[in-house]
């Protein structure tokens, strides 16, 4: 059986390291949170809930772990930024296509 591939996934603060998780799990998270910021800019509660009603029967894992790691990661790869406002939203700025390995 072939070791499941894994990713080194980034933080976005200095310093701090985040966790090792599947690619294939990234991927599916990835595209997600990606497809929902796409048009639109969420607080942080409303994206997690909008990433679990998209994935929750089909994802296997734990999809507010996934979800903020990748989360994480994304800000630190500057393809989604915190918009600064009261309340704190997220929004997609890119690239949508870059592809990780």
């Amino acid at each position: 059986m072939p070791a499941t591939e894994k990713i080194q996934t980034l933080h976005p603060i200095a310093g701090k390291t985040n966790k090792r998780i599947s690619l294939e799990k990234y991927n599916v998270i990835r595209e997600n949170i990606l497809a929902i910021l796409h048009d639109k800019e969420l607080t942080h509660t409303e994206m997690m809930e909008s990433l679990y009603e998209r994935v929750k029967n089909s994802f296997d894992g734990g999809v507010q772990w996934y979800g903020e790691t990748v989360k994480l990661d994304l800000e630190a790869r500057n393809i989604i930024v915190r918009t600064g406002t009261k309340p704190e939203r997220y929004k997609f700025i890119g690239p949508e296509s870059s592809s990780l390995k």
